[in-house]
């Protein structure tokens, strides 16, 4: 049963994924929390059955808060931005569920570079991409949903609008700080890979995958499509042949 409920957790986040774009309003805003909620827990619970839970929210439920804290306080690092409040209660600025959103993903990237080299700088680089990477979809549509706005949105990416290119740049340096802090912290028990692994890695999989299809097809974000399926396409598509073997 414990072994399981990973997999229980994926089926019920992509579902409540598949909803997302048949929605609107408060029904979608919703279903963006759940969505965040669920792939916290799926990852939170695996990462402590690694026996590398208290690493993980260390550095990326603690650390996530506190790059937002003071993102929304300074405008470092990534720009003056300022969250509304459809995604529920916050502290100092920020919803609460945006640390959980940085955790959600940053055990999915570190996985997956688990798998694509063995090298400790290789796999805090490729996990760091793979991260920052996401945000490449994440913001573009978040920002569409008016879920989170910028005072200064350019320069952008070209067809991308709202979201400053210094916002990824931003989410690269601190991606790179957390992956570090992490695998310094989680030591040579967080670098294993294992076959328990499985439903993070078709978490990645999918996150990728379905991204690219909501904001190609569903979410008329193609610039958006495009630039998260090509970069973040990076860290994924090399995995994909390591699976396999």
């Amino acid at each position: 049963m414990v072994r399981r409920l990973p997999w229980a957790l994926l089926v019920v986040l992509v579902l409540v994924q598949i909803a997302y774009p048949l929605t609107g309003g408060r029904a979608r805003a919703g279903l963006t929390v759940a969505t965040v909620v669920i792939g916290y827990v799926l990852s939170v619970s695996h990462a402590f059955s690694r026996k590398s839970g208290i690493p993980l929210l260390a550095t990326a439920t603690v650390g996530g808060f506190a790059v937002e804290a003071i993102g929304v306080a300074t405008g470092f690092p990534f720009g003056h931005y300022d969250y509304s409040g459809q995604l529920g209660p916050k502290i100092l600025g920020v919803p609460l569920i945006i640390p959980l959103a940085w955790t959600w993903m940053a055990w999915a990237a570190w996985l997956a570079a688990l798998r694509i080299t063995s090298s400790r700088v290789g796999q805090i680089a490729i996990a760091a991409v793979g991260l920052a990477a996401w945000d490449l979809f994440l913001d573009p549509q978040m920002v569409a949903e008016g879920y989170w706005t910028w005072r200064s949105p350019a320069p952008a990416l070209p067809g991308v609008s709202g979201v400053p290119i210094g916002n990824y740049l931003g989410w690269l340096g601190f991606a790179i700080l957390l992956m570090t802090a992490l695998a310094r912290a989680g030591g040579d028990r967080i670098r294993t890979p294992r076959s328990g692994d499985a439903p993070i890695l078709a978490l990645w999989l999918w996150t990728y995958a379905s991204s690219v299809l909501a904001h190609a097809v569903f979410l008329d974000l193609p610039a958006s499509a495009a630039w998260g399926g090509v970069i973040m396409g990076l860290v994924v598509i090399p995995l994909v042949p390591r699976l396999v073997r």
